[in-house]
């Protein structure tokens, strides 16, 4: 069998098993859409959800995870929880799955950015980020956890965020966007500052000098990178409301989403440096000259204790944001 003959089979490959998937994706579409129906019509009021909803809250999360696991944003593992992930977001509310994807989005353009430098600098980096199931949960537990409780709460569906009116359901909306602009914060520190800081870190509880890498150093840069990231995820949660949400001319304002998110863009940066800084070891390798996470021998000491993990200083700090500042929100939030 020639080159030629070889490429013409791979191509009727690939397209019957996209007619497959594709096929496959529609029926589960269905299947959903008719299990909400029926319980519409047993329960009475429920609010039975648009097969047309079912069909993009499958579609949409499946061919961006699949142009991530392409392009090594994310492993094997990490394309399955973020299927989940994006799913629940997107089926709940619109505004949720385009703040998540356009934190993943930016994550992973700003992870693969200057990769050469970054793998000079830290030992565990991947080319391309490749984050495993395990960040994927860290990232995306508690926004999804939120998303199932907000269904529960008003049902699938975009609303304003206004506490005179529905105070539940909007204080879980901020609590999400403040989960997911945490999480943005953080990357856009780390991954920025890094590079551009042209003055090396300072440990946030005592401000010392460390070196680059270290857990818990901060820069001006990785701050105001941070309120970037944060805000980034703010702007876009709110063009999505502007977009799908009818009755915003009867609401409070929404225009506090943008600065509510560089907030917590901005607080979760510096909560995640504060835990990692007194619960993340960082020593300096003393034969390669780079910092790492783990005491061994060879490993002179710089900060912190070996009591969590990265991804666990990443999920503790979501979960503060996302907690503190929606409750403080709702007190100070604009009426109508």
């Amino acid at each position: 069998m020639t080159d030629l003959d070889n490429n013409i089979c791979k191509g009727y490959i690939k397209m019957i098993t996209n007619t497959i998937i594709l096929s496959l994706i529609v029926s589960i579409s269905l299947v959903f859409w008719i299990m909400s129906m029926t319980a519409s019509t047993y329960y009475g009021n429920l609010r039975p959800i648009s097969p047309w909803r079912w069909l993009f809250s499958v579609v949409a999360p499946v061919l961006i995870i699949s142009n991530g696991l392409k392009k090594k944003s994310l492993d094997h593992t990490g394309a399955l929880g973020g299927i989940v992930v994006g799913f629940i977001l997107t089926i709940a509310n619109f505004s949720f799955f385009t703040s998540l994807l356009m934190f993943f989005l930016s994550s992973s353009k700003l992870t693969k950015w200057k990769g050469e430098i970054k793998k000079r600098i830290d030992p565990e980096y991947k080319e391309g980020g490749q984050r495993n199931w395990i960040q994927v949960f860290c990232n995306g537990a508690v926004p999804t956890e939120l998303a199932l409780l907000y269904m529960i709460e008003n049902g699938p569906g975009e609303i304003p965020v206004d506490f005179s009116k529905q105070y539940t359901a909007s204080w879980m909306c901020l609590s999400l966007l403040a989960a997911l602009a945490c999480s943005a914060g953080d990357t856009w520190a780390s991954e920025v500052a890094t590079v551009l800081s042209k003055s090396p870190p300072r440990l946030i509880t005592t401000w010392e000098k460390v070196p680059v890498g270290t857990n818990g150093g901060v820069t001006l840069v990785g701050l105001a990178f941070s309120l970037l990231g944060g805000t980034f995820v703010g702007i876009t949660y709110f063009l999505t409301q502007l977009a799908f949400v009818n009755d915003l001319d009867i609401s409070a304002p929404q225009w506090p989403i943008i600065a509510f998110g560089g907030l917590a863009g901005l607080l979760g940066s510096i909560l995640d440096s504060y835990l990692g800084a007194t619960m993340q070891f960082s020593g300096l390798e003393e034969s390669t000259g780079m910092v790492v996470n783990s005491p061994t021998s060879g490993v002179k000491h710089i900060a912190g204790k070996p009591i969590l993990d990265n991804n666990a200083v990443n999920l503790f700090s979501s979960v503060l944001v996302a907690l503190l500042l929606p409750t403080v929100a709702s007190g100070v939030w604009p009426r109508e």
